[in-house]
């Protein structure tokens, strides 16, 4: 599995990460304990050694799932482990808070149900308008200090946002949702990060399935799935995407004997300034097509082709904002 340097740590990630927010059943309907154990398990088997997860993902039963996985495995040394702090919940859900406390209580909660006595890369989940960004800056940065943790992210920020936290606290990557369908970070965040030398770590390489091949025009989803709520599954936008990811296969399968899944991450890959790219699976047999993206790339006529595909297919895009948490106020 290919691997990169992450700027300001040692930290040496594979380039495909395995995204946790499936497993602990949040938004996705349901885990199985065996099933999401083996998963993390298999992941580091296979190569890949950079593991994704969140506080909030099950209410800490995802961070709870890779923890158990790597002690029993006895593979926490083979792993980068990225979890994140800064959002809370209630009864209703998740909010954004980033207060010292909060924190501070999250530190102490992750280490604890992670099994471990530090975290590699330690992150910022989602910018929290009711707190300065220099005092969660400041946190982050003690905990560094502290050898809590190794390294020091931030997701879901702004350019602004992201920079005035470097003021404060060096930064070694950033987590934004990026995917073929979702490309507004191409404006102005993925340049900013490439001029800045901070590294990535992208999420929703698959466009919540929508890019795996797997889901048709019958495809209906159930319980508290997120897709319920995201308007690229409603009609009559699902049936343009859908259109789009039938194209995109078949211009796999022609010019590269692949499946639309590989080209998908593929394009992520070798987008500049894209460092990792996280890939959620709930089964080993999910990661099976790991290796079928690497030892090629997508030379300039590919990716014209792709965009053509795209523009040919969606005439109404819509990107991932209906995801972002409420603030504690709205909460």
């Amino acid at each position: 599995m290919e691997t990169i340097q992450l700027p300001n740590s040692d930290l040496t990630p594979s380039r495909i990460a395995l995204g946790t927010w499936a497993i602990g059943g949040w938004k996705w309907g349901g885990t199985d304990e065996k099933q999401s154990i083996a998963t993390v398990q298999s992941a580091i088997e296979r190569g890949i050694t950079c593991i994704d997860t969140a506080a909030v993902y099950g209410f800490g039963e995802s961070e709870r799932l890779v923890g158990k996985a790597l002690k029993e495995g006895g593979i926490r040394d083979k792993a980068v482990l990225a979890t994140k702090c800064g959002l809370n919940w209630n009864d209703d859900g998740p909010y954004r808070d980033a207060s010292r406390g909060r924190i501070e209580q999250e530190i102490n909660d992750s280490l604890k149900r992670l099994q471990t006595d530090y975290i590699d890369l330690y992150q910022l989940h989602w910018p929290d308008p009711t707190v300065e960004i220099e005092e969660a800056a400041t946190v982050l940065r003690e905990l560094k200090d502290s050898g809590k943790i190794r390294a020091v992210g931030v997701s879901n920020f702004s350019v602004e946002q992201m920079r005035a936290f470097q003021q404060i606290c060096p930064l070694s990557t950033m987590q934004p949702p990026y995917n073929l369908f979702e490309r507004d970070i191409e404006h102005d965040i993925l340049p900013a990060i490439r001029e800045d030398g901070v590294g990535t770590l992208t999420y929703g390489a698959l466009c919540r399935g929508l890019l795996s091949g797997k889901i048709n025009r019958d495809t209906t989803f159930n319980g508290d799935d997120l897709r319920k709520s995201d308007p690229k599954f409603q009609s009559p936008r699902f049936e343009q995407y859908i259109s789009a990811v039938e194209k995109l296969d078949a211009y796999a399968q022609e010019h590269y004997n692949k499946r639309v899944l590989h080209l998908a991450l593929r394009w992520l890959l070798d987008q500049p300034g894209v460092s990792v790219a996280l890939w959620g699976a709930r089964r080993p047999d999910q990661l099976d097509p790991a290796n079928e993206v690497m030892g090629w790339s997508l030379d300039d006529k590919a990716m014209r082709d792709i965009d053509a595909i795209l523009s040919e297919c969606i005439t109404d895009p819509v990107g991932p904002e209906f995801m972002a948490p409420p603030t504690r106020n709205e909460a």
